[in-house]
């Protein structure tokens, strides 16, 4: 096991300088990453890391472009944190990188209970610069999503995982009839949802987890943090569980963004909610296999059904 605290002041020495290591905390949340908080040189920042590289063989890339990505976005003005610096395997850490720590609340349930008035229209705005980031800043290994690929591996998923849900095979015939034509690809984050914003007293202070990230419709995007699973409950407010779609639309264009497609928002809905759907399937037989007994894992694949 990995003891961080004895390799973290090498790897902040080469990063920032001389200083001191102290408040190492591992913090909550995260599927698949670990993130630390700590201080150096009184200083806060938080490491984000897999454990080994073996831990990233099957992404689509890497944390060296991933740290690249949040280091363009931040660069072009979206709330994106702010990364110092990249682990390279000297430090003994696995992959990652260093951010600076963002104070700020990243709990659904807090944030839907009371959220600021301006939150809705910050998720407008902030979408709408991410999608503006120049493709010729976004590294060459962040891929493009082409829906017909994606939809034909769903449906293979499907099958394997026994193909025995109705709903799930409706869901998989209707995207492809109602697949909508391409257009010019932007930056889609791919996460883009309550649980990987962080939200203070003044909106919107942070964007979060970058990495499915990839080129594509901008109305995945919009739709995304629309799935009634992201509104954790709040199911009258169809926007992340903040407020109405039209005002959500609205800010989203004000701020740049294209001109919002219902039908195509629709499609992306209802595909995304297809994927989540076979990804809680997928947890499931994750757990049953014995391949992953954590408790997420059966969690996850008992919501199936929503």
């Amino acid at each position: 096991m990995t003891d961080i605290s004895a390799l973290l002041p090498a790897l902040m020495t080469r990063i920032a300088g001389a200083g001191v290591l102290s408040g190492l905390t591992r913090l909550s949340g995260g599927a698949n990453m670990e993130s630390f908080a700590f201080a150096w040189a009184r200083e806060a920042y938080v490491l984000r890391r897999a454990p080994s590289a073996d831990y990233m063989a099957d992404r689509p890339f890497g944390h060296v472009d991933e740290a690249a990505l949040v280091m363009a976005a931040f660069d072009a003005g979206v709330k994106a944190p702010e990364v110092v610096g990249v682990l390279e395997p000297g430090d003994g850490l696995g992959t990652g990188y260093v951010m600076r720590r963002v104070l700020a609340e990243v709990s659904p349930a807090k944030i839907l209970a009371g959220p600021p008035p301006s939150l809705l229209g910050d998720l407008g705005r902030e979408l709408a610069r991410i999608h503006s980031i120049p493709l010729d800043r976004v590294p060459a290994a962040i891929p493009l999503m082409d829906t017909a690929t994606a939809l034909a591996e769903l449906r293979a998923r499907f099958l394997s995982y026994g193909g025995d849900r109705p709903v799930i095979a409706l869901a998989i015939r209707w995207c492809e009839e109602h697949r909508p034509a391409p257009v010019d690809p932007v930056l889609v984050h791919g996460d883009y949802r309550m649980g990987n914003v962080m939200v203070d007293a003044d909106g919107l202070a942070a964007v979060l987890d970058w990495e499915l990230a990839h080129r594509g419709d901008a109305h995945e995007d919009l739709a995304f943090g629309c799935m009634t699973v992201w509104r954790f409950g709040a199911l009258d407010k169809p926007a992340f569980g903040v407020g109405s779609l039209d005002d959500y639309f609205a800010a989203y264009e004000a701020a740049g963004g294209v001109p919002v497609d219902r039908a195509r928002f629709r499609f992306w809905l209802i595909y995304r909610t297809l994927w989540w759907a076979l990804g809680c399937l997928q947890m499931g037989q994750m757990w049953r296999s014995g391949a992953d007994r954590t408790v997420e894992r059966v969690v996850i694949g008992r919501r199936t059904a929503e």
